[in-house]
């Protein structure tokens, strides 16, 4: 359903991804993982069609949507819904309109039939009762749950998660797991997450990538990734400051 070819991205004189190949195939639940500044959320924007490949190819259904002019790239998007690392909740919308926003400005149904859809979509997340409060009152959690509501709400074919867990304590950050997990198993979605939460990424992921100095360098299942042997990947699933891995101004 997705296939990126060869994709490098530079701004200015950072060349960050630097020959991504990978393929995600429809129904299947993609988890990227790689270091801060490896380049996952600059892949993610390529996905979606946010940024543009300097060279390389991203087809989602067989279609080059760098290729795409506005209108076609807005058609294809449609096939998308996206949980945002910081929930990126309307301050000043309820939370059902936050849930139904894309769905209140396609204007093809009336404000009493949207926001059934919301309350429906927020009862799949475990959010029932809570559509007419403010985001500032709700938790982290539950504005991540809302995010999620509202990526569901026009039942898209693809599902991207930027850093789901992000900022959640265990106890949420595994609810949030279990949620994706039902998603996938409910819609019958497509999932690309991109993490560096492992413990997130082998429970919702059925392969794994590793994105490492602008490139694709493992995937695997969970259990090959567990059983790796390859000394870069090894290294960042066990969180160890040794190894070929080097960090910035840090001498170990």
């Amino acid at each position: 359903m997705i296939e990126i070819i060869n994709l490098h991205k530079s701004f200015g004189k950072n060349h960050v991804l630097r020959g991504v190949n990978l393929e995600v195939e429809k129904g299947e639940s993609m988890v990227v993982i790689g270091g801060s500044g490896s380049g996952k959320s600059v892949l993610i924007k390529h996905i979606i069609g946010i940024l543009k490949p300097d060279d390389g190819t991203v087809l989602i259904d067989g279609i080059d949507i760098a290729k795409l002019k506005e209108n076609e790239l807005y058609e294809v998007r449609k096939k998308f819904g996206m949980l945002f690392q910081g929930s990126a909740l309307f301050d000043s919308l309820r939370v059902w309109e936050n849930v139904s926003f894309a769905l209140l400005r396609q204007n093809r149904m009336s404000e009493k039939e949207v926001k059934a859809i919301a309350i429906e979509k927020l009862r799949m997340v475990g959010l029932a009762g809570v559509e007419d409060l403010m985001p500032s009152e709700l938790s982290g959690g539950m504005k991540k749950r809302v995010s999620l509501a509202r990526a569901i709400a026009h039942e898209p074919e693809i599902l991207l998660y930027d850093e789901p867990t992000t900022g959640l304590d265990p106890i949420m950050a595994d609810a949030i797991n279990e949620l994706v997990i039902k998603m996938k198993q409910k819609l019958s979605v497509t999932s690309v997450a991109i993490t560096h939460d492992m413990n997130s990424a082998y429970k919702i992921a059925d392969r794994i990538a590793m994105l490492y100095e602008g490139r694709i360098v493992e995937v695997g299942t969970p259990d090959e990734i567990r059983n790796t042997q390859n000394p870069i990947v090894r290294q960042f699933i066990t969180g160890s400051a040794v190894g070929p891995i080097r960090i910035e101004g840090v001498t170990v």
